[in-house]
């Protein structure tokens, strides 16, 4: 690929827009799968929990979460107004009775109270937020006490080497995740790293992979 389209590439996916921004969506969805999967394990989704997910993409998944169980409700925030629209046409049924909400909002300034929800979870985020400090202490002020975090995101040692990832993106080990958590108000409860097939781009194949950290609010 051309630098100019690793640069496209790049930035649909930190905020997909316009017709490549629908493309992007949808083949997050199909690059994400297994990652969002294994983050959905660890997330444990159950009973009345009130879940908070940091870009949801187009809203792909948000039904294997609410079909668990009726008490169960649901928001999503996105950076991408495109997303956000698309969440909310994917899920008509669950905006319609209440257990799911999607809004336009950044993950370091959270229009909602405090301990408002029982459970965060993000997959592929982490790259973009920018301020760490900030957003996580965003997170941990809209957590419940003793209520659970979940980061996924694919390491330092395999995404160094996709051709799109040097243009805006931070990437971490999973020690430095370890480490962001602890000095802002949590406790690292596991972190599960899982091997994926790999993924093939313009012919080449990638190394997938990713990383899923638990922790709980202090």
């Amino acid at each position: 690929m051309e630098e100019h389209e690793l640069q496209e590439m790049a930035a649909q996916l930190r905020k997909p827009q316009g017709e490549n921004g629908l493309k992007t969506g949808t083949w997050m969805n199909v690059g994400n799968n297994q990652m969002i999967h294994d983050t959905l394990a660890v997330l444990n989704a159950n009973g009345t929990d009130q879940i908070l997910e940091i870009g949801m993409g187009s809203g792909f998944f948000v039904s294997e979460i609410l079909e668990k169980s009726t008490g169960i409700n649901y928001t999503g925030i996105d950076y991408s107004e495109l997303m956000v629209e698309e969440a909310k046409k994917n899920n008509n049924d669950f905006i319609a009775t209440h257990q799911a909400v999607f809004i336009h909002a950044d993950a370091g300034d959270l229009p909602f109270s405090d301990a408002r929800y029982t459970k965060i979870f993000t997959v592929n985020t982490i790259y973009f937020w920018g301020d760490e400090v900030r957003v996580l202490r965003e997170l941990n002020r809209v957590l419940t006490p003793e209520g659970k975090l979940v980061i996924a995101f694919r390491p330092k040692r395999l995404i160094e080497h996709y051709p799109f990832t040097k243009y805006g993106f931070k990437l971490f080990a999973k020690e430095d995740v370890a480490a962001l958590l602890t000095q802002n108000g949590f406790v690292v409860d596991e972190i599960k790293e899982h091997t994926e097939p790999d993924f093939e781009l313009n012919g080449e194949p990638m190394e997938m992979g990713n990383v899923v950290v638990l922790a709980h609010k202090v």
